[in-house]
């Protein structure tokens, strides 16, 4: 009779691809059998050489590979995988039940190994051990990601006005969709809350949520941060690195300002929406992704495509679902919700007791256009916390009517000078709370002489 394990343990292993490695044939079909319907695919391979040509045609995230094989050992292949920047997951299976033998499995880089014979159960909870630990590392870097994003942001929408009531009620239908979103809007309308909303909705909530701006990074670094190297891939490569795509497995990759990708990285982000696998810089091997996608920008595409600095069958796979974020100056009934939700926030943040501006202070706020939207709103209100009060210019009222300009550089140096305070004097740690790039805020210091 056949052995029989608890099925619920081991099925959640779709994303995760595996290869066999046995010269062995009966070994081979039960291990192929016992994976089959618990990975996303499995292979098999009778000895070293085969399982190079199934390795240079497909990505594993995990080899199970016997240690006497014909020719090249187990071992020593493992070694050879190691030095090629193989990161996956190895187990080794051997007879011998020696010390001496498990350690160098373990000093060639191998994860686990199984000892013959062993049962279904010995080598499904092997094959656990590594697939939850590649899992852990995976949301683990997510993690450290997301806490730096959310250090200083916030993750739902705010407001009661009629345009942020349909945004919401547009959300709430498009969520559950595995479509690709292009959200549009002016800088600062929070495109990136927006996706965040989006993920949370959606059946990938449990999965991770990973975003990266696409105007932040050069060119070279930006390909190898969304899809990967192997070593050698360029000077300076010197391991396998995955990028977000394979982070993101599972969840929501957020590209914001893709307006801002070059063509020839626009070429190959297409080819990876339709086919839906990657392949990393230096490498010949594609990776299958599971991932939705949803992009943002501050540019009108439609235009970028009619002057050429935007593909225009990239344009048409995002524009699959459209959503188009209404500036502050359109939603001004949502300014005294948005001044009491970010002045609590930022207060509690920064440890400062909240103030609250009074009936002409808010009539104020809700006349002025807002140019920079929310983030100018919130800028705003974080300086006037930091330093007491809010400073406005009390002239007549009009809806042009805004701050002094010498006030607000006072304010800004000031605000400046308190997060970097704030921050111990690292100008990195400085730069990602003003939310400026470092360049810019070493320009602000050499102006004010900080």
């Amino acid at each position: 009779m056949a052995e029989q394990v608890p099925t619920g343990e081991f099925a959640h292993w779709r994303l995760y691809s595996a290869l066999v490695v046995d010269d062995e044939e009966g070994m081979r079909r039960f291990l192929e059998r016992a994976l089959a319907g618990r990975c996303a695919s499995v292979a098999a391979a009778g000895s070293v050489e085969d399982a190079e040509e199934l390795m240079r045609r497909q990505y594993f995230d995990l080899v199970i590979l016997d240690i006497a094989l014909p020719g090249k050992s187990g071992v020593e292949w493992l070694h050879e995988l190691r030095e090629r920047g193989f990161s996956g997951d190895v187990v080794l299976i051997t007879a011998y039940a020696d010390l001496d033998t498990a350690i160098d499995a373990l000093r060639a880089g191998a994860s686990d190994f199984l000892l013959k014979p062993f049962s279904l159960a010995q080598m499904l909870n092997a094959v656990k051990r590594c697939f939850d630990r590649s899992r852990l590392a995976r949301e683990n870097y997510v993690l450290r990601r997301e806490v730096q994003e959310l250090a200083a942001g916030d993750d739902r929408l705010v407001g009661r006005s009629e345009p942020t009531q349909r945004l919401c009620e547009l959300l709430r239908r498009i969520a559950p969709t595995p479509s690709t979103v292009l959200i549009q809007g002016e800088s600062g309308t929070g495109k990136e809350v927006v996706a965040r909303v989006l993920h949370r909705l959606s059946p990938r909530a449990q999965g991770p949520f990973v975003p990266i701006n696409c105007a932040a990074m050069s060119p070279e670094i930006i390909e190898s941060e969304l899809f990967g190297h192997v070593k050698g891939a360029y000077t300076g490569a010197s391991g396998n690195r995955e990028g977000l795509f394979f982070y993101a497995r599972g969840g929501t990759l957020f590209l914001d300002e893709i307006s801002e990708l070059p063509l020839p990285l626009q070429a190959k982000l297409l080819r990876v929406l339709e086919e839906r696998r990657v392949r990393p810089l230096g490498s010949e091997t594609e990776i299958p992704v599971d991932v939705r996608i949803i992009a943002a920008t501050n540019r009108h595409l439609a235009q970028e495509v009619a002057e050429h600095r935007f593909r225009q069958d990239l344009f048409y796979r995002l524009q699959v679902v459209e959503v188009n974020l209404p500036p502050l100056r359109e939603r001004r009934e949502d300014i005294p919700d948005l001044v009491a939700h970010f002045l609590a926030q930022i207060g509690s943040q920064l440890g400062f007791t909240s103030i609250a501006p009074d009936a002409e202070m808010m009539r104020l706020l809700q006349a002025y256009e807002w140019p920079g939207n929310v983030r100018e709103l919130r800028n705003y209100l974080e300086r006037s916390l930091i330093l007491g009060g809010f400073h406005w210019a009390r002239g007549p009222s009009a809806p042009s009517e805004r701050p002094k300009s010498d006030s607000l550089e006072d304010m800004e140096r000031q605000h400046v000078r308190s997060v970097l305070a704030a921050a111990s004097g690292n100008k990195s740690e400085a730069a990602r709370r003003l939310k400026i790039s470092r360049k810019t805020l070493e320009r602000k210091c050499q102006q004010w002489g900080i």
